[in-house]
C-alpha cells in the first residue's frame, strides 16, 4: 500500500481507470471520489471503482494523503481554491492535465504550506469518457510524466511508486519542456485531426454515407482522435497556445514543402520523406507504445 486515502476529483476516464487500478493492485486503503455533476457521481457509485463517492469536494479531500485533480485545465483554479482549506498537512496534490505551466499557475497559489504539489500527466487514454469508460489496465506500459521542479524528493518518489504500481512507466521533467513535447506528440496532432474531420464535413462532393463507408482508408484514425472531449481540448489549446502555435508553424512549413513536391512531381523527395517518417512510426511500435495493428493496440474488451 502506497497511500492510506486517495481522493479522485473529476470522475471521467482517467480517474475511473486510476480507481480501478489502485484497488486492483491494493495501492491505497481507501479511494474517495467526487464530481461536480450529481449524475456522474451516481454513475460512479454504480460502477464501484471508489470505496466512497462523496457529495462535496470538502468531504472527498478531507484526510486524504493524495488528491488527484482529473478535471479540465480551465476548472483547476476554482477546484484548488475550494479544496485548499480542507487539505491535510503533508498531503500531496497532483493532476492529470496535459498542460503543465498553466496548471502550476492555476493551482499552486491556492495550496497551503505543508502540502506537496507534484503536477503529473499520464499519456494514456481512449476516445471514450465518463465513469464507465475506465479500466484497470489503461496505464500499463504507458508513460506518466511527473514535474520535478522544486518538489519534495520523498513525495515525488511516493507518487512515482503509485504510478508504477498501476503499470505505468514514469519519467520526470520540467514544466516548460513538458509543454513543448506535448505540443509535438499530442496537442498539434489532435488539432490537425479536428481540422481534417472539419474539412471532410464541408466537402459537399462526397456524401456522408461515403465518408463513413470508406473511413477505414485513413479517415477513421482522424475521427478517433477528433472524438475526444471538446471541453478538455478547448482548455488545452488555450493554455498551451505558445507551444502549439510554434509547432503549427513548423507543420505548415513541412506541409508547404510537400505541396510543392506533389505539384512539381518530385517523386524522390516524397519517397525519402515517407521513408523517414515511417521509421519514426516503427520506432513507436518497437518502444511498445503501440502495435502494428490498426486498432491502436486496444482489444475490444478495453475500449469501453
Amino acid at each position: 500500500m502506497v497511500y492510506e486515502r486517495v481522493a479522485l476529483i473529476g470522475l471521467g476516464l482517467i480517474a475511473s481507470s486510476m480507481g480501478h487500478a489502485i484497488r486492483a493492485a491494493g495501492l491505497a486503503q481507501e479511494v474517495r471520489g467526487f464530481d461536480i455533476d450529481a449524475s456522474v457521481r451516481e454513475e460512479a457509485r454504480d460502477v464501484g471503482f471508489c470505496t466512497e463517492v462523496c457529495d462535496t469536494l470538502a468531504e472527498a479531500v478531507s484526510g486524504a494523503d493524495l488528491v488527484v485533480l482529473a478535471v479540465p485545465v480551465g476548472a483547476m483554479a476554482a477546484v484548488a481554491a475550494e479544496m485548499a482549506p480542507h487539505l491535510a498537512a503533508g498531503a500531496t496534490v497532483t493532476d492529470t492535465g496535459s498542460v503543465k505551466q498553466a496548471v502550476i499557475a492555476a493551482v499552486g497559489p491556492h495550496l497551503p504550506e505543508g502540502v506537496h504539489f507534484i503536477p503529473g500527466h499520464p499519456l494514456a487514454g481512449t476516445e471514450y469518457s465518463g465513469p464507465r469508460s475506465g479500466f484497470a489496465t489503461l496505464f500499463r506500459n504507458r508513460w506518466c510524466l511527473l514535474i520535478d521542479d522544486g518538489v519534495d524528493p520523498a513525495a515525488l518518489q511516493r507518487l512515482r511508486t503509485l504510478w508504477e504500481g498501476m503499470g505505468a512507466n514514469v519519467d520526470a521533467m520540467d514544466a516548460a519542456h513538458h509543454d513543448v513535447v506535448m505540443a509535438v506528440v499530442s496537442h498539434t496532432p489532435h488539432l490537425i485531426a479536428y481540422t481534417m474531420v472539419g474539412v471532410a464535413e464541408h466537402v459537399r462532393r462526397v456524401s456522408d454515407s461515403e465518408i463513413i463507408k470508406y473511413s477505414a482508408s485513413g479517415f477513421r484514425d482522424f475521427t478517433r482522435i477528433a472524438s475526444s472531449d471538446p471541453t478538455m481540448w478547448r482548455d488545452v489549446f488555450l493554455t498551451n497556445k505558445d507551444a502549439v502555435l510554434d509547432i503549427l508553424g513548423r507543420f505548415s512549413e513541412e506541409l508547404f514543402a510537400l505541396q510543392r513536391a506533389i505539384r512539381t512531381e518530385d517523386g524522390p523527395l516524397l519517397h525519402d520523406y515517407f521513408t523517414r517518417t515511417r521509421a519514426i512510426r516503427r520506432s513507436i511500435v518497437e518502444a511498445k507504445q503501440d502495435t502494428a495493428a490498426p486498432d491502436f493496440g486496444r482489444s475490444g474488451g478495453e475500449a469501453r
